[in-house]
Formats: structure tokens, C-alpha cells, sequence
């Protein structure tokens, strides 16, 4: 730690000699997770028995600003309890770089930000930062705001390659090849507006062995009312364009309503619909829905049967309506969110039979707990359980008849350890 100070003295006072204004903040992550797995992700198949592990992100930020720049490089390693020997001389996943990027403020109202970067908006139901996963999500590419009194517009550019090639190669990352974005966000007295238009491009080689791109467009609003007691969200988003030459005709609409009965205690109910496709549906158009770059653990029930590293896609889509209590006294917090959960388009059986079944899945109760331990250190945890259907099994496959459930604690250190201000 001492090191690491000096040497940051001596950079800064080097750099002091030619600039007034600078700013530097050094913070570490240490978040190691508990989970046993008893039928988390999808029901626990047949004859088999479930499994437990930790798994830890350690991070290391570094916030830099000079004057009208503003520099971030975050850097983590990922990593299970027990991949590597304890007498390894590598790691298995390394140190990665999570963010890196420089921004510049050209004036109070515009800015440019360019490199390795969180993209975040709304609710994340689109746009992300995954925080749940130890990896979390970022991107390469290039924004641009604009950010007046009550507005904001954002637009964002990314171009992927998987090497720095001397001709054209195929892009085997399993990522877009470009996309481009723009976010306006505005707000009038106690209600907020966002719009997004969202183009994601993704590479495919053709019957000719031809490397083409098709480019899907995702749009939508969503809108937010709240007052001291009331919290309400209205979000509605289509889907269109190609997928490897496949039209692509998909939405999605969701409404939460949260009402604060007394200063520590909280009541909610919501709706959510997404697109699907029938079982029996022999159409090439993709009906389902994509919520492509969102934080979709915290949607939809937190044993991530649905959406979760690509789970449930081009599915039957999914309607899910759930209760959320929330109770906060002193350093602790408790919530408790039932979810019950049905199908958005027909599940039909194969034929000779061709029988539709019930749309029900199944009802997940999950019930979380959070406690601030002390400056900088949060411990948190949860018990969530799948009562699956049928109708559940048949998509996903395993035994709704097994205990589906998964138990899960996490503490999560967050120390600065080190803060300078010239």
C-alpha cells in the first residue's frame, strides 16, 4: 500500500508541475459468493444430485480527472475457489481489463467518452452492467453526450474485430460486429421519459461462404412516475430487422407499481410480457424477444431460468407477474418476491399427439437480505425456490417433481485505498 502511494505521488507530482486541477481515486473490490445449486438455471434432471462452489471478483479502480479529462481503468480477475492449484504459477482467467477509457469535456453540456466501457440506461433491460455476474458486461465503443438542464442524449458507435487482420476474416467472438445507439432521456416534474433506439449488427457467412451482417433493430420507451410514496415504471420495446437472414417481428411490455406504506416498509406488484414463438410455429420469423445486453438477473425471478447467458431465447417468450415486499430497519434490509410464471405462445406437443399444454411454468419464491456490516463492507444473501410444471420440463427439460432451489451469500469489501486532490 505504501508503494503503491508513493509511486502515485511521484506520477502526479510530475504531472502537477504542468496542470492545476487533478483528482485521483483508488478503490478495491474483493466480492466472494457462496451458491449451492439445487436446480438453479433449470430443473435438476433426473438421478442427478446438486453442487456448491465460491466463486470472487477482485477489482482495482482507478478514477483520474484533469481539469476537462476524466480517465477510468478498472481491472478484475474472476476467478472459483480451487481452479488453479495452490502451487500454480498462472492463473486460469488472468487479470482482465473490465473498463478503460478517457473523456473529454469540450463544454458543460457536451462530452466524448472512447474506449472499454459500462453501458447502462434505465432499468437495464436493454442496456446493462451486469453487475451480478463476477465478469459483469462492458463494451468497446465510442459515446458522445449531451447533457443540458432535464436532458440528456447519448449516442454510441461500436465496430468489433477479433484481430488486427491484414484482410477479411471471419468475426468468431460471439458478440455484434457493429452496433450503433442513441438514448434521449428528459424529465418533467415527477415523471421521466426515456427513448432508445438500439442497432446491433452480427456477421454470418452466407450459402456462398460470404461474410454478411445483419442488423436487428431494438426500440422503445420507458417512463417512470414518482412521488414521496409512489414509484411506478411503464417500459415497451419492439424488435425488427434480420437475424442471419431471418425477419425478426418480436416486443416487449412491462408496468411496476411500488407504494411506500410506511418510511421502512414497501409493497409492489408487476406485469411482464415477452414475445414468443408457438412450439409449432414452421415460420423462419423470430418472434422472441431479445433482451439482448440487459441485466437480466434482476428480472424475472433470481434463479435465472429465463434470458440468463442466453437461456430461454427464441423460446415461447414468457409472461411473468410477481409481488415485491421490502422491509429496511437499521443496518438491515429484507424483501420477499413471489413470481408466477406462463408462457407467451402456444406449447404444443409433437405430433402424432400436436397437444397444447397448460401456459403455466411454474411459481419462483425468492426472498434476499442485505446488511451493512460496517464502512465499506456489505454482507447479503438469499433462498429462492422453483416449482416448476410440466409444462416447464417439456421446454427446458429435468424433474419438476426434485426440490428446485438455490441458496446464495455474498460479502462484498469495498475499501478506498487511496484519494488525492490537487
Amino acid at each position: 500500500m505504501k508503494k503503491i502511494k508513493i509511486i502515485a505521488l511521484l506520477l502526479l507530482g510530475g504531472i502537477s508541475l504542468h496542470v492545476e486541477a487533478q483528482e485521483l481515486d483508488v478503490n478495491l473490490q474483493i466480492r466472494p459468493r457462496f451458491e449451492y445449486r439445487n436446480g438453479y438455471k433449470t430443473l435438476l434432471p433426473y438421478g442427478k444430485e446438486g453442487t456448491s462452489q465460491i466463486s470472487q471478483r477482485s477489482r482495482l479502480n482507478f478514477n483520474y480527472k484533469q481539469e476537462d479529462l476524466t480517465v477510468k481503468l478498472t481491472l478484475q480477475n474472476t476467478r472459483t475457489w480451487g481452479d488453479v492449484t495452490p502451487t500454480a504459477t498462472a492463473d486460469k482467467n488472468g487479470v482482465a481489463v473490465f473498463e478503460a477509457w478517457a473523456q473529454y469535456d469540450f463544454t458543460k453540456k457536451w462530452s466524448a467518452r472512447m474506449g472499454r466501457q459500462v453501458l447502462s440506461y434505465d432499468n437495464q433491460r436493454i442496456l446493462g452492467e451486469q453487475d451480478w455476474g463476477q465478469q459483469a458486461q462492458s463494451h468497446d465503443a465510442l459515446t458522445v453526450s449531451f447533457h443540458p438542464e432535464n436532458q440528456r442524449l447519448d449516442l454510441g458507435v461500436a465496430y468489433n474485430s477479433d484481430a488486427e487482420n491484414t484482410f477479411q476474416t471471419p468475426y468468431t467472438v460471439a458478440n455484434y460486429k457493429a452496433m450503433q445507439y442513441a438514448w434521449y432521456h428528459t424529465t418533467f416534474d415527477k415523471i421521466g421519459a426515456s427513448l432508445l433506439l438500439l442497432n446491433t449488427g452480427y456477421e454470418y457467412a452466407n450459402t456462398d461462404a460470404k461474410l454478411l451482417v445483419d442488423y436487428k433493430q431494438t426500440f422503445g420507451t420507458y417512463l417512470t412516475y414518482k412521488t414521496d410514496k409512489i414509484d411506478t415504471n411503464l417500459s415497451a420495446y419492439g424488435q425488427t430487422g434480420k437475424s442471419t437472414n431471418q425477419q425478426v417481428s418480436a416486443w416487449n411490455a412491462a408496468a411496476n407499481f411500488t407504494y411506500s406504506i410506511t418510511d421502512s416498509f414497501k409493497a409492489g406488484l408487476g406485469y411482464e410480457f415477452l414475445s414468443g414463438k408457438d412450439t409449432n410455429d414452421g415460420s423462419t420469423v423470430i418472434k422472441s424477444f431479445n433482451p439482448l445486453f440487459g441485466t437480466n438477473h434482476g428480472f424475472n425471478g433470481y434463479m435465472d431460468y429465463f434470458y440468463v447467458g442466453g437461456g430461454h431465447l427464441n423460446n415461447v417468450g414468457l409472461q411473468d407477474a410477481f409481488l415485491k415486499l421490502n422491509y429496511s430497519v437499521n443496518k438491515w434490509q429484507f424483501a420477499l418476491m413471489p413470481h408466477v410464471f406462463l408462457a407467451a405462445a402456444d406449447v404444443v406437443t409433437p405430433l402424432p399427439q400436436g397437444e397444447k399444454m397448460n401456459s403455466y411454468l411454474g411459481t419462483e419464491i425468492d426472498a434476499t437480505f442485505g446488511y451493512n456490516f460496517k464502512k465499506d463492507i456489505v454482507v447479503s444473501g438469499g433462498y429462492s425456490q422453483m416449482f416448476g410444471s410440466g409444462t416447464l420440463e417439456f421446454i427446458k427439460g429435468g424433474d419438476a417433481s426434485h426440490t428446485n432451489n438455490w441458496a446464495w451469500l455474498m460479502i462484498s469489501v469495498n475499501p478506498r485505498i487511496f484519494s488525492w486532490k490537487k
